[in-house]
């Protein structure tokens, strides 16, 4: 556990010390001070609220205002199949389709309340929670440490198993000259703006002539496409479905290429504005739902066949 959240915990015990006993259990009973919904030493709420009787008589914070407003407003880029894209011959909000849509779905529901999908680009996503825009942001988000320090995230869900983790997708034709990192010299290279695979570019790549963020995954692969660059960090899982629903796109993963997380980091995650630990906890309980009953590995394969039907 961190220095700061000793001393936080120590600053809770001497103000709860210092209370009357009368004064001590009228806080207890309301639940003010509660910290069953602490975020840990990796910033992320492990904690999961019972959500089968919808929204609770003493929920705190953003929670409330989605009970009273009944609508749960979610930020999402809805250009990254399977988790969220969208579906031309559907129209409004339920042309935004994928794994991550039903499970948005799925969490209004056990609300109670309307659910309203807000898009936008993906360096939009955070900013739009953050600054109360919207209530959730749910956008195949992975954990890194800045996303944690700003925002409070869900635990994982969609664990991709032996495809977890992010590689370099190249030109097929390219294979013979691009093998690693290290024949990255003198190469354009992408990566999706504000995405986990930026920073694990900046983090592994430091030798390349040009790298370009772009607004969208299906933008990073149109630019290995054209031409416009050599090399692009992506999601394993996701570059690999992309491969095989169009085989025809010509490109390729680079073998033995490999940059992942610890396990506590798997997972896509699920942000709310810091601090909203009870939100969240509220999202972990849908969240375990669907994971203990596969039903989110279940959607992944179900929009992994659509978004191949739909060529994207």
């Amino acid at each position: 556990m961190t220095l700061h959240r000793w001393i936080g915990r120590l600053a809770l015990l001497v103000a709860a010390l210092m209370l009357p006993v009368s004064a001590l259990a009228e806080s207890l009973e309301s639940g003010e001070g509660d910290t069953r919904y602490m975020e840990n030493e990796w910033n992320f709420v492990e904690e999961s609220m019972d959500v089968s009787k919808g929204i609770p008589s003493d929920a705190e914070g953003v929670l409330v205002d989605i009970r009273d407003s009944g609508v749960l407003r979610v930020a999402t880029e809805p250009y990254f199949p399977p988790q969220e894209f969208i579906d031309p011959n559907r129209t409004g909000q339920e042309s935004y389709i994928g794994a991550d849509m039903e499970l948005a779905r799925l969490i209004a529901q056990r609300m109670g309340v309307e659910l309203r999908i807000v898009p936008m680009d993906f360096s939009e996503v955070l900013t739009a929670v953050a600054e109360g825009q919207c209530d959730l942001a749910i956008s195949a988000l992975s954990y890194t440490p800045g996303r944690a320090a700003q925002m409070t995230l869900s635990k994982g869900y969609n664990f991709a198993g032996s495809l977890a983790g992010s590689t370099l997708m190249i030109r097929a034709a390219d294979s013979d000259r691009i093998t690693g990192v290290d024949s990255l010299v003198g190469r354009n290279i992408a990566a999706q703006s504000g995405s986990l695979q930026e920073a694990l570019m900046y983090e592994n790549v430091f030798r390349y002539r040009e790298f370009r963020r772009l607004s969208s995954i299906q933008a990073v692969y149109q630019a290995l496409m054209d031409g416009s660059v050599d090399a692009a960090m992506v999601d394993k899982e996701s570059g690999t479905a992309y491969i095989e629903g169009n085989p025809g796109c010509g490109l390729m993963l680079v073998p033995g290429v490999s940059f992942t997380q610890e396990e506590q980091f798997d997972g896509d995650r699920i942000a709310a504005k810091k601090g909203e630990g009870a939100l969240i906890a509220f999202v972990n309980g849908v969240i375990d739902e669907v994971v203990a009953s596969g039903q989110y590995r279940a959607w992944f394969e179900e929009y992994s066949i659509r978004a191949n039907e739909l060529g994207l």
